[in-house]
């Protein structure tokens, strides 16, 4: 059965230069664990040498979708594609009872009345300091679960965003912000960051809430599903602005590539196009002297979906530099996976925490204050490992320290 071009698996050459870039290859020292060895697996599924038995659906399962082994790769092949492709085939060969818990995962999470429901207890008990002894205290089994509750930003009353922003001073041009589904509903204060770092640079921003672009759902095979969130976002998003902007790394990564998901859908291409991290934006297009200085040591995690996904990485780096007082420090393995990788820390835990023990340990060698991360997984996913280490770190999103420079916080 088909699921993938031939061509497209034929083009990796077998080189290994991915192998030193691949986080699970990095921890298992498996050549079933690394990029060329998917791709191998996934070659003798395609010409029917393979059955996808529940070893070889381990190996793939294994897979974060970081994509760091498309920086890495001289061939240019595009891996994410391939494994995202391999997704829905696989899933169809699961026992009924796994392949029903993730597709209800995946319904859940990107719906617009049931995903705050699951996110209810989060916002109950994020940011509880209580919490935190606990976590040191509880159970293996129990500790990674108690560690994202606590991990969770408070439950805050904040102002709902305007629909429309207008720009401050002679406009540059018109941007859609999508507000998205769990970034949304988690962290709000930094949507309103995004949107007025945006108006501050000469942006109109529309803002366009509740749409989940359909990343979690393809992360969790349910490709269908994210096809349908896709329709319904470029719909929403429309043809007239300039921009569609993005504060999370995993949807832009997403947007950017909806002309791939829905490859026959002239406004998906069209969207596609225009796709921006709102830090990428921001930087292109400048912002006044930040006000108020920040006198922290600070280093960067760079999401994999930012780095590798979307090719952005200096444009945090600028900006933060350009505020008073800051001390940017390089942290090692930057853009190595956090083990968040979407719903990945939901259904593959154990390599979920060993990725993080590794991350932690970097973040805590930089003596960094803070460290910070341009996307919603990563800040639960390191936030977590922070408060289960007992590290006297902050974990912050950037377009937040920005905002507060700026002196434009929500």
């Amino acid at each position: 059965m088909r699921f993938v071009e031939t061509e497209a698996l034929n083009a990796c050459v077998h080189c290994g230069l991915c192998l030193a870039s691949c986080p699970t290859y990095l921890e298992l020292g498996e050549e079933a664990d690394s990029p060329r060895g998917r791709i191998h697996l996934m070659r003798a599924l395609e010409d029917g040498r393979l059955e996808p038995t529940p070893e070889v659906v381990r190996h793939l399962d294994l897979c974060l979708g970081c994509r760091a082994c498309e920086t890495a790769c001289p061939s240019g092949v595009a891996y994410g594609r391939l494994i995202e492709a391999a997704r829905p085939f696989v899933e169809r060969r699961r026992p009924r009872v796994e392949r029903w818990r993730r597709a209800v995962l995946a319904a859940v999470l990107g719906s617009r009345t049931l995903g705050p429901l699951a996110l209810a207890p989060l916002r109950v008990l994020g940011g509880r300091r209580w919490l935190h002894p606990l976590v040191r205290r509880a159970p293996t089994a129990l500790r990674s679960w108690l560690a994202l509750a606590a991990a969770a930003p408070p439950a805050r009353r904040t102002s709902r965003l305007p629909a429309v922003l207008e720009p401050a001073g002679a406009p540059r041009g018109t941007a859609v912000l999508l507000a998205g589904c769990a970034p949304a509903r988690l962290f709000p204060e930094t949507l309103g960051s995004a949107a007025h770092l945006l108006r501050g640079a000469g942006v109109r921003v529309v803002v366009v809430e509740g749409r989940c672009c359909g990343a979690l759902a393809l992360h969790l095979g349910a490709a269908e599903r994210a096809r349908t969130l896709a329709r319904a976002t470029v719909a929403a998003v429309g043809a007239s602005a300039d921009w569609v902007v993005t504060a999370a790394a995993g949807c832009g990564a997403l947007v950017r590539e909806y002309d791939h998901l829905l490859p026959d859908d002239a406004g998906a291409r069209s969207v596609a196009g225009r796709a921006r991290d709102a830090l990428e934006l921001v930087a292109d297009l400048g912002l006044p002297r930040p006000t108020r200085s920040f006198p922290r040591t600070v280093t960067v995690h760079d999401p994999c979906h930012l780095a590798h996904g979307q090719g952005v990485r200096a444009p945090v780096r600028r900006l933060l530099a350009d505020v008073p007082d800051v001390c940017l420090v390089e942290l090692e393995e930057s853009d190595t996976c956090c083990g968040s990788a979407g719903t990945y820390n939901l259904t593959e835990r154990t390599m979920a925490a060993r990725l993080l023990e590794r991350k932690i340990d970097h973040v805590v060698a930089s003596a960094a204050d803070v460290v910070v991360a341009a996307n919603p997984g990563c800040l639960l996913q390191i936030r977590a490992g922070v408060i289960a280490r007992g590290a006297r770190v902050v974990v912050e999103h950037p377009l937040d320290v920005l905002a507060r420079a700026h002196g434009v916080a929500p």
